[in-house]
């Protein structure tokens, strides 16, 4: 009779009383803990792994972010091009998770709606801050991070740097000789579309061949936002469809709020010009 299979009989360690293991080196203890539902109701654990696990993909997005941001301005773009890729395929992830989320009905969700209080995923500052580096920067959103002033911190500190964008067009005008006016490269305001940068990008477009490096981070840069949009437009779905048209948890007018945020563009040269090629 089969005793089953033994993995130590290949030589895979089986004790780990002072080797480090898989658990220890992902903090698994610490992950697993901290789902803490605040009712008795089913659909909770859902709707607080559904956050969590969307933050923790959040951090890598602001992780490769940076580092993208730093290398481009360094005028590394080759591997820019692989972490704006990850950012893209991340967001596709999150997109995947809402339809999880979705086999949540309005029935579901009213059993512990009251246990959320205000708390809203308005309120995450991760979401505010990978805005902040693509360029869509609403300094009066950071009013609701005031009661935690290590996270109005870094939301302050970021809007100190560059964008993401404004890295890019730096690359843009030099390698173009297009001089873009100083008005565009806006620190505390959202980015807005202008005709000298839409006919900068233009010219690469033109002749790709001759600005493939330029050309490529264009599209790389119109990928990240075509899944960033993708993920807002199942956002306001996914909550249409569980909580209709009642206010948002942290007070916002819920799916009218998200609505309004679809209208939003990251990069609107890249879009505009598309038409006109």
């Amino acid at each position: 009779m089969s005793q089953g299979y033994d993995p130590s009989q290949d030589g895979a360690k089986m004790s780990f009383k002072t080797d480090m293991s898989y658990g220890d080196y992902l903090k698994i203890d610490q992950v697993l803990n901290a789902q803490t539902p605040l009712s008795t109701a089913h659909d909770e654990m859902l709707f607080i792994i559904q956050h969590q696990t969307s933050e923790l993909w959040m951090k890598l997005v602001l992780h490769e972010i940076a580092a993208a941001r730093d290398v481009m301005t360094s005028g590394n773009f080759e591997p820019a091009f692989k972490m704006l890729t990850r950012v893209a395929r991340i967001f596709d992830q999150l997109n995947s998770a809402w339809d999880v989320l979705r086999t949540m009905t309005p029935s579901d969700y009213t059993t512990f709606r009251e246990a959320l209080g205000n708390s809203s995923g308005f309120q995450s500052h991760q979401y505010r801050l990978i805005e902040y580096a693509l360029g869509n920067r609403n300094k009066a959103l950071m009013k609701v991070h005031e009661h935690r002033p290590e996270l109005h911190q870094m939301l302050t500190d970021e809007l100190a740097k560059p964008t993401l964008y404004h890295v890019a067009l730096n690359a843009l005008s030099e390698r173009t000789g297009i001089l873009f006016d100083p008005s565009v490269f806006r620190m505390e305001a959202p980015h807005q579309h202008d005709d000298e940068i839409a006919r900068a990008w233009t010219l690469i477009y033109q002749d790709p061949a001759q600005h493939w490096t330029l050309y490529e981070l264009a599209e790389k840069l119109v990928d990240l936002e075509d899944y960033f949009r993708r993920w807002r437009f199942n956002h306001v779905t996914t909550v249409e469809r569980v909580i209709g048209f009642k206010r948002g948890t942290g007070g916002t007018s819920g799916v009218k709020y998200l609505r309004k945020m679809l209208e939003v563009e990251l990069f609107p040269e890249l879009w505009n010009l598309r038409g006109g090629l």
